[in-house]
């Protein structure tokens, strides 16, 4: 067990721990909740170049990686419906396009082809990951909530247009 792996292994434990706090009552739960949500999100970043920077790429971390990043999202998502901070629309759209591309790059897998993650893959978990933060830290006012929204529709546009690239640029995959 590699540090890379011991911090996806991390990101994993800290959910329950985020989700704790978001929803249990108590005075700063709300901060403490977002303070978890980022620290588990920079393991992500922090994990992948430590095991490229040092050669410690494993099958358990290619693995457990893309898991843990699903997990941390998907919870985070599924939690801001019920605390009514995001449309359950958006959150089916995001969750839609990891299942989808998900099975893709395990179709492609059983054909001896390695789907890498593209760009606009890459922007669109940051926009995400972004978009999460500020919706939970909650600001409230006009400004604040138009914000709210332009940074949802852009999560929702990129979703869709990378889930299109991964698919178009890996087509023949499907033949």
């Amino acid at each position: 067990m590699n540090l890379p792996n011991k911090l996806t292994v991390l990101r994993i434990l800290l959910i329950p721990v985020f989700l704790f706090f978001l929803f249990f009552e108590m005075q700063h739960g709300r901060l403490f909740a977002v303070s978890v949500f980022v620290i588990a999100s920079l393991t992500d970043a922090l994990d992948g170049y430590i095991a490229r920077k040092h050669n410690l790429i494993t099958n358990f971390g290619k693995l457990m990686d893309p898991l843990a990043d699903k997990l941390l999202v998907c919870s985070a998502l599924i939690a801001m419906i019920a605390l009514g901070s995001i449309p359950a629309l958006l959150v089916i759209l995001i969750i839609s396009r990891d299942f989808i591309i998900t099975s893709f790059r395990a179709l492609a897998a059983d054909n001896n082809v390695v789907i890498a993650a593209m760009v606009s893959g890459k922007i669109r978990t940051a926009v995400q990951m972004v978009m999460i933060i500020y919706l939970l830290i909650g600001f409230t006012g006009e400004i604040f909530d138009i914000i709210g929204y332009i940074l949802m529709a852009l999560a929702a546009l990129l979703t869709v247009i990378s889930a299109f690239e991964y698919i178009y640029k890996n087509r023949q995959v499907l033949s």
